[in-house]
């Protein structure tokens, strides 16, 4: 509770901070040092012009997404000193990323994205942190000779900076755009792509990019792909050299029956996602759907899409004859963002997708982002805040929000409060999981500045049933230019 307590102190705090003619008024403020009237936040694109009348240019991007946290960690979890740990408090470093693209011609666009994720306390580094990293294995076995870590594995220090896209595009005529490289032009569904400046919710629910950091990289893969619009048809497809992991699947000896698992494979992959769009068109100059328009535009689309992976894993059967699997993903989904009343401002935005994926018998995947917890757990579901998040079965997932009258906070900023549910139905488990996710946006200034708070509830499960129930605080700070 005592955590609680904390997280919201702070988040009272940066929204009252954030409110400048409230700061101005408590503040005793020297003659020098008078409050200045930060209600304007427009700025203009950080773009580098190639030509006289701007049609050429280069346009970066940069955006952070810091997260502070309180956690009831699933049943079993130990902490970094080895000892039990029913609640962990902490803060890390969800996304930090810079993205810049070129239209150096009406006929061809270059586009490169690096960053890192997922860095906390304990993880996320490059192995060992250098010489002054963490020396030791969490959780920490210390040498009562040196007091030092005795272990070289872990670190949370000096992450690793890597791509997320690298590709070329050109243009064939209005309707058609080809590329390749390292590409994002994903298919399955729209959240598959969807853009991470932009959620309505804290994040994704990750089972959106089901294949994550498998047979891609951070939902990325090298392939082709081609993309356009014709009407309000829009499209992408994609032919993709997937990553070669995984050491295949085994024979559950105790309930009898083929778990499967990822392989090493040499075959292609085709994806598509293909949305009707009823009302406004959305720009498709670059691959990242938005989560919220936040009452701009007048979007409702219906969309389904696909990933198909030949002999991606295997499983064995009792006689220890190994059996090849495809993976098959198949997505359908229905998107509105429309602004309801003009002069009040207030929007509603609201998703629903629903996901059958097969992986082979049995699949399953656990996933908890920026676990810091450890050892083995006594759920199913691991240490920390780990859930059964990818498998072969379905998934129904939806989210909405609605984003409240502009006089509430006036030139202050807008509030949208949003929940979400999610129902899971995996083949490895006995019976299916309901869970659902509550929030409130504060857009200091759209999605450029803003302060989401949310609560996660995620199930656990014990002999393949579920067993109960955790949650999780999440405060998260975004800006991005």
């Amino acid at each position: 509770m005592k955590y609680l307590i904390n997280l919201l102190g702070s988040t009272l705090m940066m929204v009252y901070l954030a409110n400048p003619s409230q700061a101005k008024d408590s503040l005793a403020l020297s003659s020098n040092e008078r409050q200045v009237d930060l209600t304007d936040h427009s700025y203009k694109p950080l773009t580098l012009n190639l030509s006289e009348d701007g049609s050429k240019y280069v346009r970066f991007l940069i955006w952070n997404q810091i997260w502070a946290r309180v956690t009831e960690n699933n049943p079993g979890t130990l902490g970094v000193n080895g000892s039990p740990q029913r609640n962990s408090a902490d803060m890390g470093m969800r996304r930090a990323r810079v993205l810049a693209y070129a239209q150096v011609s009406p006929r061809f666009l270059v586009l490169t994205h690096f960053g890192i994720n997922n860095q906390t306390f304990i993880n996320g580094g490059v192995p060992g942190g250098g010489g002054t990293g963490n020396p030791g294995l969490l959780p920490v076995a210390t040498d009562p000779e040196t007091g030092f870590g005795t272990a070289n594995a872990l670190s949370a220090k000096k992450p690793q900076l890597f791509f997320h896209d690298i590709w070329t595009e050109y243009k064939v005529f209005n309707e058609l755009y080809i590329g390749m490289g390292l590409h994002y032009w994903n298919g399955i569904s729209r959240m598959s792509s969807h853009s991470t400046l932009n959620f309505m919710a804290v994040d994704a629910p990750i089972f959106n990019w089901p294949l994550i950091e498998l047979t891609d990289q951070f939902a990325r893969q090298f392939g082709f792909y081609a993309k356009g619009q014709l009407g309000k048809w829009d499209y992408r497809l994609a032919l993709n050299k997937p990553f070669a992991v995984g050491n295949g699947g085994r024979y559950d000896e105790a309930r009898q029956r083929p778990i499967s698992a990822n392989i090493v494979n040499d075959s292609w992959a085709t994806q598509g996602y293909i949305a009707y769009q009823f009302l406004e068109k959305e720009n498709n100059k670059l691959p990242f759907f938005v989560g919220s328009y936040l009452g701009t535009k007048k979007v409702f689309n219906l969309g389904g899409g696909w990933h198909h992976h030949p002999g991606a894993t295997s499983s064995k059967n009792a006689s220890g004859v190994v059996q090849n699997h495809d993976i098959s993903l198949i997505g359908l989904d229905a998107f509105l963002d429309i602004p309801l009343n003009k002069n009040s401002g207030t929007a509603l935005t609201t998703y629903a997708v629903f996901y059958n994926y097969d992986f082979g018998p049995n699949y399953i995947r656990n996933v908890g982002i920026m676990n810091v917890g450890f050892g083995a757990g006594t759920s199913q579901n691991g240490p920390g805040n780990a859930q059964p998040t990818i498998g072969t079965g379905n998934i129904f997932y939806t989210q909405s929000g609605f984003l409240l009258p502009k006089k509430i906070l006036g030139e202050k900023g807008r509030l949208q409060p949003f929940g979400a549910l999610t129902h899971k139905n995996f083949q490895y488990f006995d019976e299916g999981s309901w869970q659902y996710d509550l929030g409130l946006n504060y857009y200091i200034n759209s999605h450029h500045a803003k302060i989401t708070f949310q609560y996660s509830q995620r199930p656990l499960f014990e002999n393949f049933i579920q067993s109960g129930s955790a949650g999780e605080f999440i405060l998260q700070t975004q800006i991005f230019l």
